[in-house]
């Protein structure tokens, strides 16, 4: 029995072209599909007191 050696490197390139658009293509959708959930804004407004004190003049 002889071994053969495949040269041709043309298959396992477009292989890995067709997974790269797979991957981009499963991205794409979940970030389309978090686009279409529609969060609410908040009720209520935050308010938070800085004393002057925490501040530093840099010159």
């Amino acid at each position: 029995m002889q071994f053969i050696k495949k040269t041709s490197s043309r298959t396992s390139i477009l292989s890995i072209v067709i997974k790269l658009l797979l991957v981009l293509f499963v991205i794409l959708g979940v970030v389309y599909l978090l686009n279409k959930i529609d969060f609410p804004a908040p009720l209520k407004e935050i308010e938070k007191i800085i004393p002057n004190e925490n501040f530093k003049i840099v010159k």
